[in-house]
């Protein structure tokens, strides 16, 4: 039997020093760098820039997501089966990060294509583009598992790190609104300057991210020595069957599953600022700029702000408590914000209301984490087993399911309208927009009723939600004298 170290509980204090705090948190920020470019913009880009065939971005994101249902969990059982020497978690990010940089400026640049060639093209892209970020991701988000066995401290990193990795999205938000009317005032067309903003974007924030999320393989610590999993022996449950019954984990990824709307006031912002109706500027692209602007400022400042005051909120509620909250306080948001913009047509109006139903994505990317580190402790506290990355892929799965759904009810509401790009630019590749009241408002309804209904959807299974209070201090309690006696060493 390995020795056994005594281990450090809650009682006990923290254990993962300052530095490797703040590397790990920075590690985020690089990462989330790249990943929001793709799910911020990608189907602006695909729709309204390469012009391709919503029904084909449609299929596209739906049949990605069936890969990925399988490619999460697989990824998740590599890492659960093997440790290297450089550790179980730590690799990963070091060996995706040129490939991820590769894809992400190849998905933003566009190719010399037209027709079938470039669906095909755009189609490997995205497909090899999902597949090598979740051989970064899954382990990465594992890591907290094994940082630290303090649930306390373990939500304290994750909170910190969803935090610097939503000052990203701000980035990558502003970096599109500042391009597009300096691309347009240096003489480009309309058409000219959406295909080179995006570029510019992809290019700039890939380079830095790739840098920052390399750090994490070098400078930090897997202090819990989890034994491989194994093939299960005959008669034994599988690391599957565990997964789909472990309660608490299962009620999580529903609920992450159902509130895929809260990415929607992010990713349809750009959507909504070309046909919406919103108009603020008579020149398109300042236009265009500046609606998105209002409304991703608006989703970054409860995003952030939310992010920032979690820990203060963990004093005086619980998960379950801020999801619920939360998520209900958001809907309501979102419905008034439909009601106040279209009868005002004025989204200055807006502002308040589009903060506070931004504050369940703040408490959502961070809480929902932490949920699911709390559910692989209470799958381990009940079976023995504790499928890390297999757990962490399923939260991997459920993030990119959710924005896949979000394009999908963008694409959808192209084609429920009738909603023609090609018909929106001229011969010269100048805006020439020109909707009815109707199209207009299911734009607008991207980011009001959709994610006020999917809100209300995904604070349903949360209600079941029972691992809180005495019931999770006992697991935390009784986890850790279960590794000892079985040998786990925690550094």
């Amino acid at each position: 039997m390995a020795k056994t170290k005594s281990p450090k509980t809650l009682n006990q204090g923290f254990v993962i020093p300052k530095k490797e705090f703040r590397i790990f948190t920075i590690a985020a920020l690089g990462q989330n760098l790249i990943y929001s470019c793709m799910s911020s913009y990608v189907t602006d880009y695909y729709v309204n820039v390469l012009r391709l065939a919503p029904m084909f971005v449609m299929l596209l994101m739906l049949l990605a997501r069936v890969w990925d249902a399988i490619n999460d969990p697989m990824m998740g059982m590599i890492v659960d089966r093997h440790k290297t020497k450089f550790g179980r978690m730590k690799p990963y990010p070091i060996w995706t990060v040129l490939p991820i940089a590769a894809l992400t400026i190849m998905m933003f640049t566009k190719p010399d294509l037209v027709d079938v060639p470039l669906m095909v093209y755009t189609a490997i892209v995205y497909v090899f583009w999902g597949m090598i970020y979740t051989a970064s991701d899954v382990p990465f988000w594992s890591l907290p598992n094994i940082m630290t066995p303090n649930p306390e401290e373990r939500g304290k990193l994750i909170s910190l790190a969803r935090t610097f990795g939503g000052i990203s999205t701000g980035i990558v938000t502003v970096l599109p609104m500042i391009m597009g009317p300096v691309l347009k005032g240096m003489g480009y067309s309309d058409a000219e300057a959406d295909e080179k903003k995006y570029a510019i974007m992809a290019i700039s924030c890939t380079v830095v991210g790739i840098l920052l999320f390399a750090m994490s393989s070098f400078s930090v610590k897997e202090r819990i020595d989890l034994p491989n999993a194994t093939k299960k022996a005959k008669g034994e449950k599988g690391n599957l069957y565990r997964i789909f019954h472990c309660k608490p984990l299962m009620l999580v990824v529903l609920s992450g599953t159902l509130s895929f709307g809260r990415y929607m006031l992010q990713a349809a912002a750009p959507h909504v600022a070309r046909y919406a109706g919103f108009v603020i500027n008579d020149d398109f692209q300042k236009n265009v700029s500046t609606v998105a602007l209002v409304i991703q400022v608006c989703a970054a400042i409860g995003m952030f702000g939310t992010m920032i005051a979690i820990p203060f909120l963990y004093k005086k509620f619980n998960y379950k408590q801020l999801v619920l909250y939360s998520c209900l306080g958001g809907a309501v948001a979102s419905f008034l914000t439909c009601l106040i913009g279209w009868t005002t047509k004025n989204l200055f109006l807006c502002i308040p209301t589009m903060i506070i139903s931004s504050i369940p994505l703040g408490v959502l990317n961070v809480v929902i984490y932490a949920m699911v580190c709390d559910s692989l402790d209470y799958m381990e506290w009940e079976t023995g087993h504790r499928n890390t990355a297999l757990g962490s892929a399923c939260q991997s799965f459920v993030n990119k399911l959710g924005n896949a759904l979000s394009t999908v009810m963008i694409i959808a509401m192209y084609m429920i309208v009738s909603i023609d790009v090609n018909s929106m630019y001229d011969a010269s590749g100048a805006a020439t927009i020109n909707l009815t009241n109707g199209q207009e408002f299911a734009m607008f309804a991207l980011i009001t009723i959709v994610p006020g209904v999917s809100l209300l959807l995904c604070a349903i299974p949360i209600f079941f939600y029972d691992l809180v209070g005495d019931k999770k201090d006992k697991v935390t309690r009784e986890l850790a004298e279960q590794r000892k006696a079985r040998g786990i060493i925690v550094e």
